[in-house]
């Protein structure tokens, strides 16, 4: 380990991390510029901020006016920055990746797939000579990615199936029985077999016949009007969707899956298998370290329904909302990843986080006020879009200050 990694006191130092923000078309001109105190917004569209060691996005720290990439720094001394069971356990790597995700505009409809399903998919796919950066690849990686997502503001999304009973019921109200195949059969027999057969149909096909779908869907929903409040989000989004996407099957994916909101501070947990989009907002992200995705629609990326349909779960049990639990000055949010648990911490000036109960490798950013966090003699400056990674072998810390802070370390169970 280099010397200048360590503080006076010889302990390994906490690290300020220079993170890679990637700009796609969906993303925000201001959400991630404001977070980081800029009046200015972005000249293009930000869409994620990466922190973590993922090889397509490492965060890099400043060492001697030379910047570092955390993914080598970790892989020199696993123990000492993991700990050595976590170290032996994701075989020397940071499990987890964190990220700002700004949606001015809807993502593309996606699900993740399992460890099996990666490792087959990524086996699969270099044998094919697929470059990792290739638009056509699915499987950059072949890990799992189970994720949450925390709103910074309001924030809405799509995710998992409705119950089928209520696909079926909305579709009779639109008048749709004729256009969307095995309504009646799906009626008839409300199972998830009928529901996979109906959703593959209407989504595999591009044909002229079928996008004039879309403007037979938003002309019912402007002549037949929502019922209730639920509704109205749903035809609001068909709407919109279908203004951005005018020939994308997947202008229809309000009819099937929840469309719901998130305040500031609820979270949505997604497992393995889960359709979902993120709509619109500002939220912080965290996941299994992986960046395997695969698409089936609203996005001119590379769509793959057929691969999409094997690893997809059709039920009603996708939509699960994490509430944060208070727990010794921070709010947990508990999930069954066993990479990652997230967690809020509001400081105050004569209130100061102390750390000393969990001893992890750890990664914390400041998404307002400012202040400093302190250890082994040691003390370094912190501010709103800052982020730092905290080591293994430091256990004890002190965050002082009027700041809130996201922060993500690895479960012990």
């Amino acid at each position: 380990m280099k010397e200048n990694l360590m503080n006076r006191s010889g302990k390994l130092k906490i690290f300020k991390l220079r993170n890679q923000i990637l700009e796609y078309a969906w993303g925000s001109k201001t959400c991630i510029s404001h977070l980081q105190g800029k009046d200015e917004s972005s000249p293009e569209p930000q869409a994620e901020l990466w922190m973590g060691t993922h090889p397509m996005g490492s965060s890099r720290i400043l060492i001697n006016g030379k910047e570092e990439s955390l993914l080598e720094l970790i892989r020199q001394d696993p123990k000492r920055m993991l700990g050595d069971k976590i170290a032996r356990k994701f075989k020397n790597e940071l499990p987890f990746l964190f990220k700002i995700l700004a949606a001015a505009h809807p993502l593309s409809i996606q699900a993740h797939p399992n460890k099996i399903q990666a490792r087959k998919g990524f086996e699969f796919e270099n044998k094919e000579n697929i470059p990792l950066n290739s638009p056509e690849r699915n499987y950059r990686d072949d890990n799992h990615k189970p994720e949450l997502i925390c709103a910074l503001t309001n924030f809405e999304a799509m995710c998992g199936f409705q119950p089928i009973g209520d696909i079926v019921e909305r579709i009779k109200y639109l008048q749709l029985e004729d256009y969307i195949s095995m309504t009646k059969e799906l009626e008839t027999d409300l199972s998830i077999k009928n529901l996979k057969k109906m959703f593959s149909e209407l989504m595999g096909k591009h044909d002229d016949v079928q996008t004039k779908k879309v403007s037979i869907l938003v002309n019912k929903i402007a002549e037949l009007g929502p019922r209730d409040e639920n509704e109205k989000i749903i035809f609001k989004w068909i709407s919109r969707l279908a203004a951005l996407y005018p020939k994308d099957m997947g202008v229809f994916s309000p009819l099937f899956l929840n469309v719901i909101k998130l305040l500031p501070g609820e979270a949505l947990f997604i497992e393995a298998g889960v359709l979902h989009t993120y709509l619109s907002g500002c939220g912080v992200e965290v996941m299994a370290n992986s960046d395997n995705v695969l698409r089936g629609g609203l996005t001119h990326k590379k769509v793959d329904l057929h691969n999409l349909i094997k690893i997809l779960k059709f039920d009603n049990t996708g939509l699960i909302k994490v509430q944060p639990k208070y727990s010794k000055d921070e709010y947990i949010y508990q999930t069954s990843a066993e990479e990652f648990q997230l967690s809020k911490i509001v400081t105050k000036e004569k209130d100061p986080f102390v750390n000393s109960d969990i001893q992890s490798a750890e990664i914390i950013l400041c998404t307002e006020g400012r202040g400093s966090i302190k250890w082994s003699g040691s003390i370094l400056e912190l501010k709103y879009g800052e982020s730092v990674f905290v080591p293994f072998s430091i256990s004890e810390y002190s965050i002082e200050g009027s700041m809130e802070l996201y922060r993500v370390v690895i479960p012990t169970r």
